[in-house]
């Protein structure tokens, strides 16, 4: 009776190794989500058949992410991505969430669980903060990533180059820099998560990273110098008015209600968006200077979203979209850095 006992629980031992080996894959897939300068916000805890996305309150951008939105919608892109990696390798997922925002996702091995070929896109999505090249994207693609399946409550806005609405949405941009670029207080955090070069990278493995803005490899001094001048609402809104008008489209999401669980749905719904332009080839860039400002965006509600007969959207999330080539990637933390101890 000993060597059936003895084969039971080491079969019981190499499925809980198994278990676990699997939830650390989707954590690693969650943590490729966005966030606001790459703060990464996410805490992760295993129990047994779920994992819990928790909030990383340390992260929080007090200036310019002050109602902590963005970050509940990065941790929505990170629930995401966690889901479409988990059926990628035979889990079902169903996701609950607290009113503090604490994420569960309920994870069950299923035999014939229908798999995504998203989850090929996690590891090669990323914001591209580059000058794009112009080209624009066929409306066959733009109908095709608008029918994205999304809650009611939650809105998809697309506006081409040249159009009245793009034009509107590139002066918003413009304003918002402005706002922000004359704040000492906003600047100074964004100061705070600048990598200015590959040292400061490595030492954090997160924040802005001197390479997504193809800045060279300097000296940190000098780095920090250049990079400091550039912060100015002229060179800001020089450079942004070039990335501007060099893309083809650009998107707004917005929401019914400025609420935790709307805000985590439309993270998910932003992340698998991201991840269908990914699979097209399509570069994307958050141009969300005007959804931060809450001046500018009931303006922006009033003057662009009123007039789609929507006057109760709520702008959140402001993407620019086109062509261009793969910049480097934005570092991320090693795993056992954003897990929570059991």
């Amino acid at each position: 009776t000993i060597i059936p006992q003895f084969n039971n629980l080491q079969n019981r031992i190499d499925t809980m190794k198994e278990k676990r080996a699997d939830y650390l894959f989707m954590i690693e897939q969650a943590t490729k989500a966005p966030s606001g300068h790459n703060t990464q916000p996410w805490l992760f805890h295993i129990c047994e058949d779920s994992i819990e996305i928790h909030p990383d309150n340390r992260k929080t951008l007090h200036v310019v992410d002050r109602n902590r939105r963005e970050m509940f919608v990065s941790l929505g892109c990170a629930t995401e991505n966690l889901c479409i990696a988990a059926g990628s390798i035979g889990y079902a997922s169903k996701v609950h969430v607290s009113e503090e925002g604490i994420i569960s996702i309920e994870l069950h091995s299923v035999d014939n669980q229908k798999k995504t070929l998203l989850s090929g896109q996690i590891t090669r999505r990323q914001t591209n903060r580059s000058i794009y090249n112009g080209k624009q994207i066929p409306e066959k693609v733009i109908r095709e990533l608008l029918t994205l399946e999304k809650e009611e409550y939650i809105g998809i806005y697309c506006w081409q180059k040249q159009s009245i609405e793009f034009n509107k949405i590139r002066d918003y941009v413009l304003a918002g820099n402005k706002i922000q670029m004359s704040d000492s207080r906003f600047k100074n955090e964004l100061k705070s998560w600048m990598r200015f070069n590959k040292k400061d990278e490595q030492q954090t493995l997160d924040g802005l990273s001197y390479a997504v803005f193809g800045a060279p490899n300097l000296p940190r001094w000098l780095s920090r110098l250049i990079m400091g001048a550039c912060l100015t609402p002229g060179m800001q809104n020089k450079s942004d008015e070039k990335k501007v008008n060099s893309s083809s489209h650009v998107v707004l999401f917005t929401v019914e209600n400025d609420s935790i669980p709307e805000w985590i749905q439309l993270g998910r719904t932003l992340e698998h968006f991201l991840l269908k332009t990914t699979e097209t080839g399509i570069a994307t860039a958050f141009i969300n200077q005007p959804c931060e400002l809450k001046v500018l965006a009931e303006q922006m509600q009033c003057e662009v979203i009123h007039q789609t007969g929507k006057e109760k959207r709520i702008p959140v999330v402001l993407l620019r979209m086109g062509y261009a080539k793969a910049m480097p990637y934005s570092p991320r933390k090693e795993r056992n850095e954003v897990i929570i101890s059991e």
